[in-house]
């Protein structure tokens, strides 16, 4: 395996965690707010498009060919964070597959040396290479991953960042109480 392999292996599980943290979740539980800023789940995945489709198409001259509404240069600030009721999870998602073949057919395309432009980094970032963008991305997806890990936990209580580690909270109450129990002891015992 080498190294462009490695990368795009890396981006595709985090990219396949977010989704996966949709699967089996509610309507409501896919798109309510669960932290004071609003984080919710089908509001990463809808993020995660527009910054796949944006640094893996549009920094290398290789714009998808769809409209990512809420991309676009006039939509609502912060619309990719949340989904509207006509937004359905399974066009968001639908998309978002269709966003990661196109970038999976820019990183085949362009050596990982290949420079790219990124007018929304700052000016002295703002031309790195497909291998420096690569890893960029799979930090931020990953980062976002985690971020699903936790807003699903708070929604329904499951656990896990792919379907063989999957574990619900709800299965085994008595030992996530007694963890909790233990882990708040040992914070008060600490302040």
């Amino acid at each position: 395996m080498g190294e462009r392999a490695d990368l795009l292996e890396y981006l595709q599980r985090g990219r396949d965690a977010v989704v996966w943290k949709l699967e089996g979740a509610s309507e409501l539980d896919v798109r309510r707010p669960l932290t004071p800023t609003g984080t919710n789940l089908l509001g990463l995945v809808k993020h995660l498009t527009a910054v796949d489709a944006g640094h893996l198409g549009e920094v290398f001259g290789r714009p998808f060919p769809e409209t990512v509404p809420w991309a676009a240069d006039d939509a609502e600030p912060g619309s990719d964070m949340w989904a509207t009721a006509d937004e359905s999870r399974g066009e968001v998602v639908d998309l978002y597959r269709r966003v990661w073949a196109h970038g999976d057919e820019t990183v085949a395309a362009l050596d990982l040396d290949a420079t790219g432009l990124v007018p929304w980094w700052p000016e002295e970032r703002r031309r790195p290479t497909l291998r420096r963008v690569l890893v960029h991305l799979v930090a931020e997806t990953s980062r976002h991953a985690g971020h699903a890990d936790v807003v699903r936990e708070l929604a329904d209580g499951a656990l896990g960042d792919l379907p063989r580690y999957a574990e619900r909270v709800a299965d085994d109450p008595d030992r996530w109480a007694a963890h909790r129990a233990r882990v708040q002891a040992a914070a008060e015992a600490a302040r």
